[in-house]
């Protein structure tokens, strides 16, 4: 049987996005249990709406699809956020945090670009 696959599934920033959420629960994972209900569940929420937030916009209007893209890029920020308080606490390795720094980098770069788009599409 065919797998259906949604036209969302395709967009680059989502599939970064995807990635950037399986890297935020491998390394929640070794958080401590105290933080099981805070900074470890912030992390990976604000991870995953990265990700939702882009694939429920896709099926939008431009207009509405660039304001999810900004909730998006808000979650970026959170993410950052986490990743350095999870730094400050020795819950993550310097390494992980760069590597989650550059994730979300990459991704505000894909977020930003595909926005621009999304606004030259209208003045045109």
């Amino acid at each position: 049987m065919e797998e259906v696959k949604f036209n969302f599934e395709d967009l680059k920033v989502y599939q970064k996005a995807l990635d950037f959420v399986d890297l935020v629960y491998l390394i929640t994972s070794n958080f401590p249990d105290k933080e099981k209900y805070g900074l470890s569940s912030q992390f990976t929420r604000s991870a995953v709406s990265i990700a939702l937030n882009t694939a429920e916009g896709s099926g939008d209007s431009d207009a509405q699809f660039h304001r999810y893209l900004q909730i998006a890029e808000g979650s970026v920020r959170e993410c950052v956020t986490c990743a350095t308080i999870a730094n400050r606490r020795n819950y993550i390795t310097q390494e992980e945090n760069f590597k989650a720094r550059n994730i979300l980098l990459e991704l505000l770069k894909m977020i930003r670009s595909l926005q621009y788009y999304l606004k030259s599409k209208r003045s045109n």
